[in-house]
C-alpha cells in the first residue's frame, strides 16, 4: 500500500452511457457526486439526451472540476444517425463492414462532427474526450474519420483506446479483451499520426452475462491500469426505456451498488489508485 497520497495512480473511472436513459443518467450523477467516479461519456442521440438532463450533469462539474465529460460517439443501431444520411447497422454488420472497407467515411465524419456540435450546443463547452459506444472508434475506416473529426472540431481532447497492458498470460483468456487490444492498436497508430493523445491503459471489459461477480472482476482490472489509464463501467438504474433500447440492465444496477458501496474506496487504496 503507498505511504503517501502522492504515491496514488489517479486514473479515470468513466461511466459510459450518459443520456441512454433517465435511469441511466440519475445512477452516473449520483455516483460522481458521491466521489466513486471521476468521468462519464454522453451519448447525444439518445432519448435522455435532454437540456435538464446535460444541465444536471454540468452542475455536477461545475462544482468539481476534475470530473470530465466526454463525447460517446454512437454509429450502431437502434439509434438513429443526427445527419440522415446513412441508416445505423448492428455493432456486428458495422465491424464486418468497416473490416471490408465497405464504409463511405465522409459520411461518419460528418455524423461525428454533428455529435459534437450536438454536445457543444447542450453543454456550451467541447467534450473533454471522445470515445465510442460498442466500442466503434477503434474500428477501421470508422477511426480513421473519429480522428479527422477530433482532429478538425476538437484538437484539445483526447481519445480512448482500449488496449490493455495486462500480461500476455492473463489476455488470453478473454476474447473480447483480445479483439479490443487488436483493434486499439490500429487506433493508436492513426492518433500518434495526427498528434492525438489517448489514455495509455485500459481495462473495465467483462462478459455481460447474468452470473458476472463485479465486486471480483472489478479487483482485477485495476492490477495493471496505470496512472491516467481509463476503466470503463456501466452502471444505471433500470427503467422502461433501457429496457427498450439497450440489453445491459440488471448488471447496471449491481455495478452502482458496488461503487456505492463502502468496500470501493478501500479496494482502491489497497491498490494504490485514487479518483482525485
Amino acid at each position: 500500500m503507498p505511504n503517501s497520497v502522492a504515491d496514488l495512480r489517479r486514473i479515470w473511472l468513466c461511466a459510459d452511457d450518459y443520456g441512454l436513459s433517465h435511469g441511466v443518467n440519475a445512477a452516473i450523477r449520483n455516483l460522481l457526486e458521491l466521489g466513486r467516479l471521476n468521468a462519464t461519456s454522453v451519448m447525444v442521440v439518445t432519448p435522455a439526451f435532454t437540456r435538464e438532463e446535460t444541465a444536471s450533469l454540468a452542475a455536477i462539474k461545475a462544482s468539481s472540476p476534475g470530473i470530465a465529460i466526454g463525447l460517446h460517439v454512437t454509429l450502431t443501431a437502434p439509434f438513429s444517425s443526427l445527419t440522415g444520411k446513412e441508416a445505423f447497422r448492428s455493432v456486428g454488420k458495422a465491424l464486418q463492414d468497416s473490416m471490408l472497407r465497405h464504409l463511405d467515411t465522409e459520411t461518419i465524419a460528418r455524423e461525428v462532427k454533428a455529435q459534437v456540435s450536438a454536445f457543444q450546443d447542450m453543454f456550451g463547452a467541447p467534450p473533454d474526450f471522445v470515445d465510442g459506444h460498442q466500442h466503434v472508434q477503434l474500428f477501421p475506416q470508422i477511426r480513421d474519420a473519429v480522428v479527422t473529426s477530433v482532429c478538425e472540431a476538437l484538437p484539445q481532447a483526447w481519445v480512448r483506446q482500449c488496449g490493455r497492458l495486462s500480461p500476455l498470460s492473463a489476455r488470453l483468456t478473454d476474447r473480447k479483451g483480445m479483439l479490443l487490444d487488436m483493434l486499439s492498436a490500429g487506433f493508436r497508430k492513426t492518433a500518434t499520426r495526427r498528434g492525438l493523445r489517448f489514455n495509455p491503459g485500459f481495462a473495465g471489459s467483462y462478459d455481460f452475462h447474468a452470473n458476472a461477480h463485479y465486486a471480483v472482476l472489478f479487483p482485477r482490472f485495476l492490477r495493471d491500469i496505470p496512472a491516467q489509464g481509463v476503466i470503463m463501467c456501466h452502471p444505471g438504474f433500470v427503467d422502461d426505456t433501457l429496457k427498450r433500447l439497450d440489453p445491459l440492465t440488471d448488471l447496471r444496477e449491481r455495478e452502482h451498488a458496488y461503487f456505492a458501496g463502502e468496500a470501493f474506496p478501500q479496494i482502491l487504496a489497497q491498490h494504490g489508485i485514487t479518483l482525485l
